[in-house]
């Protein structure tokens, strides 16, 4: 063995610290980008103290690029004009802030010019996107802003980014259109505008991006057509057009797309038909062409793609050979069909898709019983809805391990349910409303636990006994309306439902005390019952209620004071039932829901939890939550249970309520409409309930009420019915705003001393004094009797000539009396304006 000079080892080892030691010193980033980061840190650090999420950002460390979220990397000659070190490549600052800040606060990033990928989404930033800023970063490859809350038009600098690969700008607030200088981005791979505000048409310089795999421009506000310029981008892999409004025919040249396997256009204005050239895509595994407005027969060779799992053809005018037969080469896993004009039976070759677990057969005239060899199918989501199926259901239906969705609401089934509906485990949104069905409820359905929405509304079922619910069980909204129910209101059910509905049934006694241990009730709906007794003061308890309907049963005794303490009530309606007494005062000073419509409301989850979530898990149907129905506008309406939210109802009328109508009702203000009719109420109408400015119904007809009309009831801008008949009112009807529309007499109809030209009756005021009328009339005279003068003279001689040569041939009639001149309503009106 040779051994090592030992005079040599101290020169090798310092050799190899240089060689070891010259890279590290290399690493560290530029001081001036080191203090970019420091003080964008600082900025955020001065809103929000306790943001750690950049902690290993501090000036102590040697170097930049061991600090997490930056990547360092040697500048490409290509794109850097820096010759030696390593610069910041990477700032991946992806969903770190915890409170919304404003854009100016990303000022110190631009000054690292070297980057190449910037990933600022999930932030919450809000303004405009900074245009000089991100302009400056010229080397860029890849940036993302989406998830924030950027609005203002998108910059025409980052146009200019000419290595830019990939752009994601979705899910913000941006506004204006698309420039069609976004043509000259030719580097550009994807490009996602998805979910803002944006409008317009699409410029034709979109098919300069020959190099795009991925266009999402979906949820926007774009209108026209599709360019026709889209079919240059032959490595397109996703086009997402979908929500928009895009109108115009499918571009007939989009079969040249060869390479996309996912097309989505739904839910937009599309017209025509199918273009025969999608024959060309052969990799479609998604098409999605719902809501549109297209038309024609649907193509069987649509079902030739064997890679094709996701077909959505519902919502259009297109229609369905129900002669064809087809053999499918494709194995769907979800297909909509809705409303596209299949008749008879449920086509059979469906049973071959044994990967299915998505059907919306909705909207049809498909009818015969339930088939067998659908209830066998491993099915999560089933909609049937609105069809004219009959029969029982099969028992085997329930027996899936997988069912999760099954809608077959507006169809002809009848029968009892069947007693294993409980095995459906997995059940989470029964409809099964609109039907025949009778009989008991069965008993296993309380048992599934995952059960969230559940009606069962407008059918012939009975029982005395109703399903105990478990604890458990997250059952959120529960329809039993319209069906043949008696005995006293059940109670049986989970504590945390929000919405129940049990009106229309036959349901008798007094409101149950332990109705309140539903504490998390939002809606409910009692009317149409026999309910008597008088409102408890328990009521109180429920203290999220905001619906609250008791509309035509036996309420007796007097509103009760406590009812104030439901603070979120924005819809009651206690009419049609025998209550008494005043309305108390501190009823209304507390109905906080009703006295200010906040800005920007949302509904909580009441209104359209199960409606939204539905609509979620299955992508293309939505459940519509049974309407409202109120006394609105002089005929009974129904208001969409998902909108409910948008509503102010307060209904007291067809009661025995009296006293005077008390002026702080004009403190509800966000009330939209407001009935005390049919009741004994008298006094004055109060003036304050012109504060009602959101009022668009006031119905005040069929008391005692005397006194005029409020004259500032004109500035009630969004009145539009307006009834005071059968009462006691005398004066002028007030003129100006709504009330000049609002001239149907039968609004006005029994109040003898009303007056106005809305019922065509002049008032006192309005008619000229008497003595002018005569003196009128005096001055009139002379000009009549010379006027008589000048026409009797000639008129008198040709008589004498007649009498004297033509006797017995003519007889004079005799001569017509003056008259009065009448005076039309409206022209005295007019005259005194």
């Amino acid at each position: 063995m040779v051994m090592a000079n030992p005079s040599l080892l101290p020169e090798s080892i310092f050799i190899l610290f240089i060689i070891f030691l010259l890279p590290c010193l290399s690493s560290s980033c530029p001081e001036y980008q080191k203090q970019a980061l420091l003080q964008f840190k600082s900025s955020v650090l001065a809103i929000n103290s306790s943001f750690h999420a950049l902690d290993s950002w501090n000036s102590s460390s040697s170097s930049c690029c061991l600090w997490d979220k930056v990547t360092c990397n040697s500048p490409s000659s290509s794109t850097s004009t820096s010759t030696s070190g390593v610069v910041i490549d990477q700032l991946l600052l992806s969903d770190i802030l915890t409170l919304p800040m404003l854009s100016n606060l990303l000022a110190p990033l631009f000054f690292i010019r070297s980057l190449r990928v910037l990933d600022i989404s999930k932030n919450s930033i809000k303004g405009q996107i900074p245009a000089l800023g991100l302009g400056n970063l010229s080397n860029l490859v890849y940036l993302d802003l989406s998830g924030n809350r950027f609005n203002g038009s998108i910059p025409l600098q980052l146009f200019l980014l000419k290595y830019l690969q990939y752009l994601d700008l979705g899910s913000n607030s941006l506004e204006g259109g698309l420039s069609p200088k976004v043509g000259s981005l030719q580097d550009l791979r994807m490009l996602d505008l998805t979910s803002n505000h944006l409008s317009e048409e699409l410029p034709e310089e979109i098919g300069n991006l020959t190099k795009l795999q991925k266009l999402s421009l979906g949820s926007n506000k774009f209108s026209n057509g599709i360019p026709s310029s889209i079919s240059y981008l032959r490595d397109l892999e996703l086009l997402f057009l979908a929500n928009n409004s895009l109108s115009m025919e499918i571009p007939s040249k989009i079969g040249n797309l060869s390479n996309l396997s996912y097309l989505t256009l739904g839910k937009n204005k599309l017209t025509g038909g199918i273009p025969a050239s999608m024959q060309k895509l052969k990799k479609l595994y998604l098409l999605d062409l719902e809501g549109n407005l297209l038309t024609g027969e649907i193509p069987f060779w649509l079902f030739d793609f064997k890679d094709l799992q996701r077909l959505y053809l519902g919502g259009n005018n297109l229609t369905w050979n129900n002669n064809a037969k087809i053999a499918p080469k494709c194995m769907l896993s979800k297909l909509s069909l809705k409303s596209c004009g299949l008749q008879g039976e449920i086509p059979e070759w469906i049973s071959t898709q044994t990967n299915l677990y998505f059907l919306d057969l909705s909207m049809n005239q498909l009818h015969e019983p339930f088939p067998q060899w659908l209830a066998k199918m491993r099915v999560s989501y089933l909609i049937l809805s609105h069809n004219k199926l009959s029969g029982s259901l099969p028992n085997a239906l329930f027996r899936s391990s997988q069912l999760s969705v099954l809608a077959l609401s507006h169809n002809n089934f009848s029968g009892e349910l069947p007693k294993n509906i409980g095995d459906a485990k997995l059940l989470s949104f029964l409809m099964l409303d609109r039907n025949n069905f009778f009989g008991p409820i069965p008993q296993s359905i309380s048992q599934i636990s995952g059960l969230e929405l559940l009606d069962l509304s407008r059918n012939r079922l009975f029982g005395n006994i109703f399903p105990v619910f478990d604890h458990h069980v997250n059952l959120l909204y529960a329809d039993f309306s319209s069906n043949q129910f008696s005995r006293e209101l059940p109670t049986t059910f989970p504590p945390n439902i929000e919405t129940l509905a049990l009106g229309g049934n036959k349901f008798s006694g007094a409101l149950p005390s332990n109705l309140t241990k539903l504490r998390n009730l939002r809606r409910l709906e009692l009317q149409d019952n026999n309910i008597s007794g008088e409102l408890p003061n328990s009521l109180l308890r429920i203290s999220y209620l905001q619906v609250l309907n008791l509309r035509n049963n036996s309420l007796q005794g007097s509103i009760p004071k406590t009812l104030s303490n439901l603070q979120n009530l924005r819809i009651l309606d206690l009419s049609s039932n025998n209550l008494t007494g005043e309305i108390p005062i501190e009823f209304l000073n507390n109905l906080i829901g009703m006295i200010e419509e906040p800005p920007n409301r949302t509904s909580h989850t009441s209104d359209f939890v199960a409606a939204k979530s539905f609509s979620y898990k299955i992508s293309f149907t939505e459940y519509e939550v049974n309407e409202l129905i109120v006394n609105w506008k002089m005929s009974k309406q129904g208001l969409s249970g998902h909108n409910l939210h948008m509503y102010f109802f307060l209904d007291l009328s067809n009661n025995q309520l009296s006293s005077e109508i008390l002026a702080s009702l004009g403190t509800l203000k966000a009330l939209k409409m407001l009935n005390l009719s049919y009741n004994k109420l008298s006094g004055k109408i109060p003036a304050r309930l012109s504060d009602l400015l959101n009022v668009e119904g006031l119905d005040l007809s069929h008391n005692k009420l005397s006194g005029p009309i409020p004259t500032t009831f004109t500035k009630l801008q969004q009145l539009t019915t307006l009834d005071v008949s059968n009462n006691k009112l005398t004066g002028r009807i007030p003129i100006g705003g709504q009330m000049n529309t609002i001239a149907d007499p039968n609004f006005y109809a029994n109040n003898s001393g009303l007056c106005g030209f809305q019922i065509r009756v002049p008032c006192p005021e309005d008619l000229p004094p008497a003595s002018k009328l005569q003196e009128h009339d005096n001055k009139e005279e002379p000009w009549i009797l010379l006027e008589a003068m000048e026409i009797g003279y000639p008129v008198g001689f040709l008589l004498t000539i007649g009498i004297i040569f033509l006797p017995g041939y003519f007889n004079p009639s005799p001569p017509s009396n003056n008259r009065r001149r009448h005076y039309h309503p409206h022209q005295l009106i007019k005259q005194r304006i």
